[in-house]
């Protein structure tokens, strides 16, 4: 299994991207192609050499002579940086040299690569940003998180039906559970997108069980959970935002009352569970579902155990067949 990296998106790039590629490397047998300025990247490698024996890794520098910024018009940055790092990861996929690209860049621009490199997959009309948040009993998946603003009916139901396959690939739960994001559990609740995608939903050979309101999407309603890429952004910042309050008011908490204080040794291990369910660098990255090819996108603030993880998450992705899975499903659901 080969893993395109692009070493030089996110925030803490290439420090973060290059020790995340040295782990999975190490905890792997996978090959990462790690795609970047040469002379940069083996400088950076060479920082690691004696802690984790670096030559004993299957890693690879893919020489790529420019970068796109966060700040970068996603559109112009594909168009006029065809030897940027995140253009050479999508075309090595492409040119069948690698299974799947990862980038924690700037994700417009990892979406306009993989659309201009891969294309869409036939008969999907607009591909989706899926990624994992945390619930009562395990983890749910939300699509779409942020690729589309706007959205048509059939375009949610095209987000149910990639997702469900991407739930039961990675997950191996067979048929899982598809809800609907709205402002109510009845089938007349909702605006014109969430009534009319309904309609179609309840009619695919998905496991639909309706609409689901906020709230039941932390208590695990369902597996799937698919709104507009609007919505979908504004519960993923906002769950974020949230985890990292509540873990602040715990501390606050334990510090105002002694007692609990003292007893912080045999709360640790509870509390230190609780921040690794809600942390997004245990996740990794969010799969870009509808292109003909795996590619991860991932948050640009992720450290080195994000990038390691989003490229576990794109390798059990190819070795899945995730694509062939998807590209079947939507030619099944006939949708002009």
């Amino acid at each position: 299994m080969i893993i395109a990296l692009d070493a030089m998106g996110g925030d803490f790039a290439p420090i973060s991207t290059v020790e995340g590629a040295i782990l999975a490397a190490k905890e792997s047998e996978y090959k990462v192609l790690l795609v970047g300025p040469e002379k940069l990247l083996a400088e950076e490698i060479s920082k690691y050499a004696k802690r984790y024996n670096v030559k004993s890794l299957d890693i690879e520098i893919v020489n790529a002579t420019q970068i796109v910024s966060m700040d970068d018009h996603p559109v112009k940055a594909v168009r006029q940086k065809k030897d940027s790092s995140l253009s050479v990861c999508a075309k090595l996929v492409a040119d069948g040299k690698a299974d799947a690209f990862i980038s924690m860049g700037n994700s417009g621009a990892v979406m306009a690569a993989a659309l201009f490199y891969l294309k869409r997959i036939d008969g999907v009309l607009r591909p989706a940003i899926s990624t994992t948040f945390p619930t009562i009993d395990g983890h749910c998946i939300i699509a779409d998180m942020g690729a589309n603003v706007d959205c048509k009916p059939e375009h949610l139901l095209q987000f149910g039906i990639m997702a469900s396959s991407f739930y039961e690939k990675i997950t191996g739960v067979k048929r899982p559970r598809v809800g609907l994001v709205s402002i109510g559990e009845e089938d007349t609740k909702g605006n014109e997108l969430t009534l009319a995608a309904f309609e179609l939903l309840k009619k695919a050979d998905i496991n639909f069980v309706g609409n689901v309101e906020g709230r039941d999407i932390p208590k695990s309603k369902a597996d799937v959970i698919i709104c507009d890429g609007f919505v979908g952004n504004i519960i993923l910042k906002f769950g974020e935002g949230l985890a990292e309050v509540l873990l602040k008011l715990i501390r606050v908490s334990l510090k105002r009352h002694p007692i609990t204080w003292a007893s912080l040794p045999f709360l640790w291990f509870a509390i230190k569970d609780l921040r690794k369910k809600v942390d997004y660098n245990e996740v990794g990255g969010a799969p870009l579902l509808g292109v003909d090819g795996v590619c991860i996108v991932g948050h640009g603030a992720s450290n080195c155990r994000a990038v390691k993880n989003a490229i576990f998450t794109g390798a059990k992705a190819a070795e899945h067949n995730l694509i062939k899975d998807i590209r079947e499903a939507i030619a099944k659901s006939k949708i002009d």
